[in-house]
């Protein structure tokens, strides 16, 4: 297979961008940048450099972290640069199309709108939620305009996981034709294995990881796209230069470090614990008409009253996720799993909405 075929043409006979410090490593007497010759900062700081394009130390963490080589991963600013970029390089504006299966992570169609793309959705089940897999087989089978295909594992906002099974007939019948996504931003929550290790046997495979989540490091935004070489070749040709400031790439490397291995491991015991205490929490209330569990950091439930009851845990400083916009998900509220302290107080006002009621 080609991927460059599917690419957009002028994408593939682009000549990238050369940044300085992509000619030349950060070291020596460097005079070929236009660089202040020191920061304002701490002496030690570098601001005053440009930081390495795709850090080595940063990628060679990643790849360990995420079990893949490093020439398959490209590193960039949050999951979502991630998705523009495939967007940007897969979509010719008012030609081609992306897939989505809405509810659904909101970016995917800001990207493709963004490029001028169409946006093809597959709805989910309005009874549970649940993926319409055969639906998606047959948009893709029917529609040649769709060039890449968004699917999300753990779901955000439902919180249910990729079958596998159901992965590979994709992968099969899109080959030739389409990328498909597979967007694991939540993935450390579930036990579920990683469509990572699939990314050496399909070169239209593309997993999304990040550091936001399950790393506690949301205001970082460090993402990885993880593919075959030929994808984060073309990818890497119309990134930023220097996608990543400097001291993003040192926290980064603080996070990933062995003696944080354990810190980790415990906040996602706690989420998990808290999680139980959640759903606890939330069974039995006459208000809640359905929960959905799903495999994340969060709970998403369906309520009597959605935009009352978000107004009402707001007045008590407990901020909750609606989806006002969202027509499957009327009536449907977001739940993320919080600090102990933090489900006590949204127990207390949904003691105090039940009782009003």
């Amino acid at each position: 297979m080609n991927i460059e075929k599917l690419a957009r043409p002028e994408i593939v006979a682009m000549k990238p961008y050369s940044s300085a410090r992509k000619e030349a490593p950060g070291e020596g007497v460097l005079l070929n940048a236009n660089e202040a010759p020191w920061p304002l900062l701490d002496p030690e700081s570098r601001l005053n450099r440009y930081p390495d394009p795709q850090p080595e130390r940063l990628l060679r963490h990643l790849a360990r972290l995420y079990q893949t080589g490093q020439d398959k991963l490209l590193v960039t600013r949050g999951s979502d640069e991630g998705i523009d970029l495939l967007t940007r390089v897969f979509c010719r504006a008012g030609q081609d199309a992306i897939l989505q299966c809405p509810p659904a992570f909101g970016m995917y169609r800001i990207a493709a709108q963004t490029q001028g793309a169409d946006v093809v959705s597959v709805p989910r089940s309005t009874e549970d939620f649940s993926l319409d897999e055969q639906g998606v087989v047959d948009a893709l089978d029917v529609d040649p305009r769709i060039k890449l295909v968004f699917l999300t594992s753990p779901s955000n906002p439902t919180g249910d996981v990729l079958d596998r099974s159901f992965l590979l007939r994709l992968l099969d019948l899109a080959q030739g034709r389409a990328l498909v996504i597979v967007d694991e931003a939540y993935a450390e929550f579930t036990d579920h294995p990683s469509a990572t290790a699939l990314v050496d046997d399909y070169e239209h495979l593309v997993v999304l990881r990040t550091l936001s989540k399950a790393w506690a490091a949301a205001g970082l935004r460090c993402g990885s796209v993880i593919a075959q070489e030929t994808v984060i070749s073309l990818l890497r040709r119309i990134i930023a230069p220097y996608p990543l400031p400097s001291p993003v790439v040192s926290l980064a490397m603080d996070i990933l470090d062995d003696d944080i291995l354990e810190k980790q491991r415990n906040l996602l015991r706690q989420v998990k614990n808290n999680k139980r205490i959640l759903l606890a929490m939330l069974e039995g209330r006459p208000f809640v008409r359905k929960i959905y569990p799903g495999e994340a950091n969060f709970v998403l439930i369906q309520v009597d009253d959605a935009d009352a009851l978000l107004s009402f845990c707001a007045q008590y400083n407990v901020i909750l996720r609606g989806f006002p916009a969202e027509q499957a998900l009327r009536g449907c509220i977001r739940i993320s799993v919080g600090s102990e302290d933090d489900l006590a107080s949204l127990e207390r006002a949904l003691d105090k909405w039940e009782k009003a009621q």
